[in-house]
């Protein structure tokens, strides 16, 4: 269960395993362009107590993922014990989502509405299909929405935490 401050984070990657023997980490990155979690400093990872704040010293792209060395961590070993924690960064961190686009996790939670007041759930989680992301909404049963503004997304209102749909119920 997410807390209160558990929101203030949002997770851009994961440390995926270690990279050479000075320290280095992999890492599988959810940011667009890939290396743009190399753009954020500092990371936080979820260690037994909360969130721990590692400055990133050095990072690069390398094969179809990102190698990155964390202030404190310079050998295989101590780098060995970040394996399979999630990196995140504060909300703040984000740049200012231009007007009419949003980020994926001020989504999440959401309630999604019909145009004629039927409400469908809310939105667990989003999926990148290539076409088009869609909308994951958990209500008295699972269902896909696609993420097309004016087609099927109508209104995005933050505010009152609802997102209306131009989607049939029975769907």
């Amino acid at each position: 269960m997410a807390t209160a401050e558990d929101k203030q984070y949002i997770v851009v990657g994961r440390i995926s395993g270690l990279y050479g023997v000075r320290g280095w980490v992999k890492v599988y990155s959810h940011t667009q362009p890939r290396d743009n979690i190399l753009n954020y400093s500092p990371w936080y990872l979820r260690q037994q107590g909360g969130w721990k704040a590692l400055k990133l010293v050095d990072g690069k792209p390398h094969g179809k993922g990102i190698v990155a060395r964390l202030e404190g961590y310079d050998d295989r070993d101590l780098s060995a014990t970040l394996i399979q924690q999630d990196v995140a960064i504060l909300r703040e961190q984000l740049p200012a989502a231009a007007e009419d686009e949003y980020y994926w996790s001020d989504l999440i939670g959401l309630e999604v509405i019909t145009l004629d007041g039927v409400s469908l759930g809310k939105v667990e989680h989003l999926l990148e299909t290539g076409s088009n992301d869609v909308l994951v909404v958990q209500g008295e049963r699972e269902r896909l929405i696609p993420y097309v503004p004016e087609q099927v997304i109508h209104q995005v209102d933050l505010a009152a935490q609802q997102i209306s749909v131009d989607w049939d119920p029975e769907f």
